[in-house]
């Protein structure tokens, strides 16, 4: 029964294109959304695969203080989500004088991997909730 997050914020990645690897992950297992994202092309999906591989340690480290034992198999991508961070404004020259902007975005991405059993519990608490 543990949930750990991980984030990483001001990636140089625009959202646009991190959120087409993140919707690759969202719901699978753990070891699983690695192995995608090992192998795949975009080049987002290398800060989301070591954004992963953090969040796995962090579900480690949580369950080793708590004193509970975590099989990393029982993982899976519970929630990963990507929002947008601040953009970095420059200025390109063009013909006769003229400055054209050039927009570098960056993106606030987050993981959250949970198992099964927290899973359970939350989506519980949001049927007792909305009663």
């Amino acid at each position: 029964m543990v949930e750990s997050i991980a984030r990483v914020r001001h990636i140089r990645v625009t959202p646009q294109k991190a959120r087409r690897v993140v919707a690759l992950i969202k719901g699978k297992q753990a070891q699983e959304a690695l192995a995608i994202l090992k192998f795949a092309p975009q080049a987002a999906s290398e800060p989301i695969y070591k954004l992963v591989a953090s969040a796995m340690a962090n579900a480690q480290v949580k369950a080793d203080k708590d004193g509970e034992y975590l099989d990393e198999q029982d993982l899976f991508v519970a929630n990963a989500y990507v929002d947008e961070g601040t953009t970095l404004k420059r200025f390109q020259p063009r013909a006769q004088g003229r400055a054209f902007q050039i927009k570098k975005r960056t993106s606030h991405i987050t993981v959250v991997l949970s198992t099964p059993a927290v899973a359970e519990t939350a989506d519980a608490d949001k049927k007792k909730a909305s009663k």
